[in-house]
């Protein structure tokens, strides 16, 4: 089923993902709090920093502290995604997403102000979606049960003393990967490492094509949790089809829905149609699934787990939701601002600063 409302947060459009896939529904995730003029400090030395604040020419700590008292900044944060530890526990695939409040004319400055830390170190880089957003990505997936700590260093940038700085810190669950295999008809669920579930499912049939692309088709590669909901209401209203005449007509009641893009595919529970669990695909593209499959499935899930898709013809578009593992790591960092090299890995750090206190759409 595809969305009847698209996600406020997606700035880029494209014809791949302009059509909807086949699951539609109406609904909305739980909003990312906003952070705006929120403070934190960090008590750690890390070693290295993504994106470190080495990179850029930063004022004095003691002009920066004068200059805030006076003036106006020209650049603040309007919001972070994902929530902070107090509010949830992320996948780990999750990443982190950065929007200003205006557009960002200097982004290698604003950039090199961003340091990400984790307890347990990988690779990650900044990549630029858009004049306001920039997404930051680790090279392989984060490693589970730990924290890791966003600090944008605003006063820093030059000419914007007067801002202040900001901080969250994230807590990293349980590593839950989940690979639906659209030929075999199963869903295999990782928990740490070891194989937790098998749960029969029923993807995208295919069989209606749009200007190009067969939207009743699954996407294939690797999706990230985005939110979900116990009941969603999912309606055909994506393929222009309100009549309930219309033989294409559909309006559902869906439990257990978590939603994997912004085209609108979920992981939910099948509505009736039991008989082809595990042996043929009939959704409208998204993954259907054995009502105690998806419930136990949609309570384990965290926004950030991975689940990756794979058989179909239809390839998933990284700016569809949060799907940027699509990129290969070198794709991904040449959306940085800074040169290459500059800096990249994230920090050993043992995050401990006060953390300072997103979209519709569906498929069925």
């Amino acid at each position: 089923m595809n969305t009847l409302r698209r996600a406020a947060h997606v700035t880029l459009t494209v014809a791949a993902i302009a059509v909807a896939t086949a699951c539609s529904a109406g609904g909305t995730t739980a909003p990312a709090a906003s952070v705006t003029g929120a403070a934190g400090t960090a008590t750690q030395a890390p070693a290295t920093q993504a994106r470190d604040v080495k990179t850029a020419a930063l004022a004095p700590r003691a002009a920066s502290q004068t200059a805030r008292k006076t003036g106006k900044p020209k650049l603040g944060i309007a919001d972070i995604t994902p929530m902070g530890e107090k509010v949830e526990r992320v996948g780990v695939g999750f990443p982190i997403i950065v929007t200003f409040d205006r557009a960002v004319r200097d982004r290698a400055a604003a950039e090199a102000v961003l340091q990400v830390q984790a307890q347990k170190p990988v690779e990650g880089a900044w990549r630029w979606v858009s004049d306001r957003k920039v997404v930051y990505r680790t090279k392989t997936y984060w490693k589970p049960h730990q924290k890791v700590l966003l600090t944008a260093r605003l006063s820093q940038i030059p000419g914007n003393e007067a801002a202040k700085d900001v901080s969250r810190r994230f807590a990293v669950g349980t590593a839950n990967i989940s690979v639906v295999d659209t030929k075999r008809h199963v869903m295999k669920v990782r928990r740490d490492g070891k194989l937790a579930k098998t749960i029969p499912i029923s993807a995208g049939r295919g069989g209606l094509p749009r200007n190009g692309v067969d939207v009743y088709l699954t996407t294939t590669g690797v999706h990230l949790a985005m939110g979900k909901k116990r009941v969603e209401t999912m309606t055909s209203s994506w393929l222009g089809v309100t009549d309930p005449k219309d033989p294409l007509y559909y309006k559902l009641e869906i439990p257990w829905a978590v939603r994997i893009s912004d085209s609108g595919e979920y992981v939910h529970q099948s509505a009736g149609d039991y008989q082809f669990l595990g042996k043929s695909n009939q959704s409208h593209g998204c993954v259907r699934a054995t009502p105690a499959g998806a419930k136990w499935f949609y309570g384990i899930s965290q926004r950030g787990d991975v689940i990756q898709v794979t058989g179909t013809k239809r390839k998933l578009d990284w700016r569809n939701g949060w799907s940027y593992w699509q990129l290969s790591w070198t794709q991904w960092k040449r959306g940085s601002a800074l040169p290459a090299g500059s800096a990249s890995a994230s920090a050993t750090a043992s995050p401990s600063a006060s953390p300072s206190a997103a979209q519709a759409g569906l498929q069925g």
